[in-house]
């Protein structure tokens, strides 16, 4: 019976792995809530900021599924 261990480079690889899907799912919604603070600001409303945030989470959960999820 022998323990298997995984390498150092498949480590990297998930950990780069693990770290582009944080920066999609942050990206969506930095990007997404923020085009929904300013058209809250412009139109003085108050429901694009969630709504924008709702969608920009969505679409980095899409992302991430899509370009890691298994076919």
């Amino acid at each position: 019976m022998s323990l298997v261990s995984s390498s150092p480079m498949s480590d990297r690889s998930d950990q780069s792995a693990g770290f582009a899907a944080l920066s999609y799912l942050l990206a969506g919604g930095l990007l997404y809530g923020g085009l929904g603070w300013l058209l809250d600001h412009w139109l003085h409303t108050r429901f694009c900021l969630p709504i924008g945030l709702v969608l920009g989470f969505g679409l980095g959960v899409y992302l991430v599924v899509k370009r890691f999820g298994n076919d």
